[in-house]
């Protein structure tokens, strides 16, 4: 929690994020003495995720985060591009435009953004999501990447 409160602070430079769904803005002090950096980000419909055990829970972006942070994020160069990743895994689950969505589901919307953006963290995301068991299930998932990406897709 920031110390200083955006309304003792004026604006110096606002940038809108290269996907629209988030604008960053550099402020500064009343005072001049402390410049300080929000993030706003555009609010979502209410989506509610129906976990594998039955429970329903609200769609919690920051647990999305961590949960890529933590499974794939030592494949990334840094913290943005995981913040990347996230934004296109949100954007695409809510423009499914659903109320209710299984999380199995928001898992594969995780695998098709990855497997875009980072073979080798797609391969590990999918080890651990598909639960594989065996080196022929790798086998399987990177030949069919190498045969995606040979017809470009």
């Amino acid at each position: 929690m920031s110390k200083f409160k955006i309304g003792d602070s004026k604006v110096l430079e606002s940038r809108e994020s290269p996907d629209g769904t988030m604008i960053r803005r550099r402020r500064v002090t009343n005072d001049g003495k402390h410049r300080f950096t929000t993030y706003e980000r555009i609010e979502m419909p209410t989506l509610m995720v129906k976990k594998s055990s039955g429970k329903i829970e609200t769609f919690d972006r920051d647990k999305l985060q961590t949960a890529v942070r933590r499974s794939v994020g030592k494949f990334f160069n840094s913290d943005l591009e995981v913040e990347e990743v996230v934004n296109e895994v949100e954007r695409r689950v809510h423009d499914l435009g659903e109320e209710e969505i299984v999380s199995k589901r928001i898992g594969e919307t995780i695998l098709d953004v990855l497997a875009d953006v980072n073979e080798v963290a797609y391969v590990r995301f999918a080890s651990v999501f598909q639960e594989f068991k065996s080196l022929d299930e790798f086998e399987k998932i990177i030949a069919r990447q190498k045969q995606k990406k040979k017809e470009g897709k």
